[in-house]
């Protein structure tokens, strides 16, 4: 287990910046985010060119990249298209020698049946390319209910979580207990969060998040 930071946490400035500031922090390992509506590397591009994107990064400084963070945006995913990019994405990864790629899931009142028809052809492609890919537990998409995150799991052979306990501390239910997502728990997204709307992100001490609790619960299921 080791402690990563997100480019998500200087998301308004220049990737190279922000990799210069995480080295600057002391972090060794960063989590590289791609947002299609962002600042930094989108996925569109990093997916139509993995070699020009492993490139820049190679040519900031020399921290470890621990995961990927990959949000499309609204696309279909069985279009070629897609289906391509998420393919160089795949190689972008593996170059990097990152094992976990993290997506969102299909918004809230999506139809299970076809979010698993969608995620078993994600998640196939991803393995057989020695990868494993996880849903982002997320309260506008259908991870917000703890046991549709494990439905999923449960019916897709190979797919992981990765778990954000700020988005169910400020979800619909924030005294919802999500303790049966930690067994397919592949990464965990962490901030300190308030039960108080508006305290989505707070000074760390000043919220309710359980950090202890979190690792134990991760420590417990290896």
């Amino acid at each position: 287990m080791f402690v990563a930071c997100s480019t998500l946490c200087f998301a308004r400035e220049p990737l190279e910046t922000a990799l210069r500031h995480i080295a600057e922090l002391e972090f060794d390992k960063f989590e590289l985010a791609l947002i299609e509506d962002g600042q930094h590397m989108r996925p569109s591009e990093a997916g139509d060119n993995p070699e020009a994107a492993l490139q820049r990064l190679r040519s900031g400084p020399s921290l470890i990249p621990s995961s990927l963070q990959i949000d499309f945006g609204a696309v279909d995913w069985s279009l070629p298209a897609t289906r391509k990019r998420f393919d160089g994405l795949c190689r972008l990864a593996k170059s990097l020698s990152v094992a976990v790629l993290t997506i969102p899931a299909a918004p809230l009142g999506t139809p299970v049946a076809a979010e698993v028809k969608r995620l078993s052809s994600v998640v196939s492609t991803a393995t057989r390319e020695g990868l494993v890919l996880a849903l982002l537990t997320h309260a506008e998409t259908l991870t917000a209910d703890p046991r549709v995150a494990v439905e999923l799991c449960q019916a897709v052979p190979g797919l992981g979580l990765t778990l954000d306990p700020s988005h169910y501390l400020q979800g619909p239910n924030p005294t919802v207990d999500y303790d049966i997502v930690f067994p397919y728990v592949q990464n965990v997204h962490l901030r300190d969060t308030g039960l108080v709307p508006g305290e989505f992100q707070v000074r760390v001490g000043q919220g309710k998040s359980e950090y202890a609790r979190v690792v134990t619960q991760l420590k417990r299921y290896g």
